[in-house]
């Protein structure tokens, strides 16, 4: 498929996916959403701790690159995993420049051994953030009450229905360790529900810019 970059609302930029009119952040500002959804509303909630965590959808690594960047605030020594069926070139990267808009390119060879590292094993990329980056559908992990926080950021049900159903979210109910927490800046009632379903406790919260509101859940 036809891919882009895009600038968004925030001055940030993004990957536009044409044949989909759909983008791999907000177009209302990429590293606002990502702030406000995965950082506010679920990376916050932990200090202190060692904190295990898993992406779907690594995509661009926005989301890896400012958890790097805050877990150092809040004194955490993060194990990341992110899930990617298709990643993107080294070329969007590049393009991307997220160590720039964020004013930060003394992580910029951090930000890109992110992407150059090998898939499958494991990458001590400091003394407290680890990477492992998985190529492969959602559907294959298989991971048991392992993770304490998940960032659920898939293309949207609008043209993924199929990443956002009850078997998925049950997928994600098995990693979480008990009171894990899973984030996502979707909030369709549909999505609420299959949540609820496979036994999420689910509240709405306020969402990023461009959007009412967001899900996060929470394993009972």
């Amino acid at each position: 498929m036809k891919r882009k970059i895009i600038v968004t609302g925030d001055g940030s930029k993004t990957i536009q996916i044409e044949d989909w009119d759909e983008q791999y952040h907000s177009k209302h500002g990429a590293v606002q959403e990502a702030y406000h959804v995965f950082i506010e509303h679920g990376l916050r909630l932990f200090s202190n701790q060692q904190v295990h965590l898993l992406e779907i959808g690594f995509g661009t690594g926005l989301n890896a690159l400012i958890t790097y960047l805050e877990a150092a605030k809040l004194n955490l020594r993060i194990d990341y995993v992110g899930v990617e069926a298709f990643p993107v070139t080294m070329e969007e990267v590049t393009q991307l420049d997220y160590c720039g808009q964020l004013g930060m390119e003394s992580a910029k060879n951090v930000f890109h051994e992110m992407h150059d590292c090998p898939w499958e094993v494991p990458v001590i990329l400091t003394d407290t953030f680890s990477l492992t980056k998985q190529k492969k559908d959602f559907r294959e992990i298989n991971e048991q009450n392992l993770f304490n926080l998940i960032y659920f950021d898939a293309f949207g049900a609008r043209v993924q229905p199929d990443l956002w159903t009850e078997d998925i979210f049950k997928v994600m109910y098995d990693a979480l360790v008990k009171d894990g927490v899973l984030v996502t800046y979707a909030a369709k009632g549909s999505v609420r529900r299959a949540m609820q379903a496979v036994g999420f406790m689910v509240e709405r919260l306020p969402g990023p810019p461009g959007k009412r509101e967001m899900l996060r859940a929470i394993k009972i």
